[in-house]
């Protein structure tokens, strides 16, 4: 896998001869470090005289956050603009195990803690999923408003200034050192609902903002197929809720999706109910219909509490990165096919290039350059697109058509895919298989896959 020719969306390298001093046109708070990461790198730009770096961060959710606390900790000056502080995505909200250790997560902010998964066919065949878990594992269920707002105050705690506001646009520097100037609305509770139009100078700029990530228009970042996720948040009974105390539901079939998945994922008290499709946007709301449906015995009695709606993107923008301006999370296109995960991913390249930064920079003391941000790129590229280009070709082959919908959960049914699928998810690392048992998940496959064609011959037979 790791051999897998990686795609380049890199721009042209420039480089850093000389700095210009600048002026924010907004009193910042008070840097405090309690904590710097120490870095020790060899650079021929200039230092910073009397300053340190600035950088901002468009964009609150799980990539900004994780950006802005990696810079402040590492000695930047970090300014983070979010409009909605208690911004709810339709997001279904699962992290992987590693992810709670990796980024420190309190137990406190973790919804559920799902032990067992039902994948289940177009034809409501349900295997059950997760009997290789060992005891101390599961997949953490989250509200997106409660882990964006933890890692945005946990940013803050090292430092970083939190600013309430729309981002506008961006004007570029006129030359390699010169500032980008962001244009704003503030929101301070002091102007109502309009906002104060402000601006903001900084050195270098993270574009963490989303699928319509106004920062990826701003450097002309290019276009990708985006998916619309439709979800339902559904207060159900509470003798019903037991069911989903530690239970996940993947629902798959033309009916709830041609091209992904419905869902049901537990949260604190209450369930999230879900689906998403690129290729037929109009007919969401039949799908979503159609996920209740299935789901309709064991929901039944709920009460919808809110209902969400959002783009989530298919694949990395062309352009991911111009100058000093890099995006990252959905803004950058990190969502995996098939899966349709993408938390993790926008906190790890926040965090990734984060640090890219904080080393070019060394600690906010020097200026960085397209080079020192390209860093993080490569990074990344070396480290998941093998991983993106495996889900691609399995959402192509098992989310075509119902019949290889059913091999694919005939497929889930087996023990050791369980325990591949479980292990390079909870850890995200490549797991080596056994030579044997791949051997026999391969003629397995093979199997499900002819059997999957002669079904969808016969069932054309039938519509003729």
């Amino acid at each position: 896998m790791n051999s897998m020719a990686l795609k380049s969306f890199v721009g042209l390298r420039q480089s850093s001869l000389e700095t210009t001093p600048f002026t924010v046109h907004q009193k910042p708070a008070t840097i405090n470090h309690p904590q710097k990461l120490k870095v020790i790198a060899g650079k021929t730009s200039p230092k910073l005289q009397g300053r340190n770096l600035r950088v901002a961060i468009v964009g609150g959710g799980p990539a900004g956050g994780s950006a802005a606390e990696t810079l402040a900790k590492g000695g930047i000056e970090t300014f983070l603009i979010e409009r909605k502080m208690d911004n709810c995505k339709p997001c279904g909200g699962a992290i992987p195990l590693c992810m709670v250790g990796e980024f420190e997560l309190p137990l406190d902010i973790i919804d559920r803690r799902v032990t067992k998964m039902k994948m289940i066919s177009p034809s409501n065949v349900a295997v059950d999923i997760g009997r290789t878990l060992k005891p101390h594992e599961y997949i953490g269920m989250v509200r997106r408003e409660v882990l964006d707002a933890y890692l945005r105050d946990r940013a803050k705690e090292n430092g970083a200034t939190i600013i309430n506001g729309l981002f506008l646009k961006m004007d570029m520097p006129k030359d390699k050192n010169s500032p980008y100037l962001l244009h704003y609305s503030g929101y301070d509770g002091k102007t109502g609902g309009i906002g104060e139009k402000r601006t903001l100078e900084v050195d270098a700029v993270i574009g963490a903002d989303g699928a319509n990530s106004r920062v990826a228009k701003a450097i002309d970042a290019g276009d990708y197929e985006y998916a619309i996720a439709f979800q339902e948040r559904i207060k159900i009974p509470d003798d019903k809720m037991v069911y989903y105390e530690n239970l996940a539901e993947m629902y798959v079939g033309d009916d709830v999706s041609p091209d992904f998945y419905g869902w049901v994922f537990p949260k604190c008290d209450h369930v999230a109910v879900g689906t998403g499709t690129v290729t037929h946007k109009s007919d969401i709301k039949k799908f979503q219909l159609a996920t209740r449906k299935r789901a309709e015995d064991k929901i039944t009695g709920g009460k919808i509490i809110r209902v969400e709606a959002h783009p989530i993107p298919e694949h990395p923008r062309p352009r991911r990165l111009s100058g000093r301006v890099a995006l990252v999370g959905d803004a950058a296109g990190y969502v995996t096919k098939c899966s349709g995960e993408g938390i993790y991913f926008a906190a790890k390249s926040g965090r990734m290039c984060a640090e890219a930064i904080v080393e070019g920079s060394e600690n906010g003391k020097r200026m960085v350059d397209e080079g020192d941000l390209r860093k993080y790129l490569e990074k990344w590229d070396k480290t998941y697109w093998p991983t993106y280009k495996v889900l691609d070709v399995l959402q192509k082959v098992f989310y075509r058509s119902n019949p290889a919908r059913e091999a694919f959960v005939e497929m889930c049914a087996d023990e050791y895919v369980q325990k591949m699928t479980f292990d390079s998810y909870l850890y995200k690392t490549v797991v080596p298989g056994n030579p044997l048992e791949d051997i026999k998940l391969a003629i397995n496959t093979i199997g499900s896959l002819v059997r999957a064609n002669a079904i969808r011959k016969e069932m054309d037979k039938l519509n003729v």
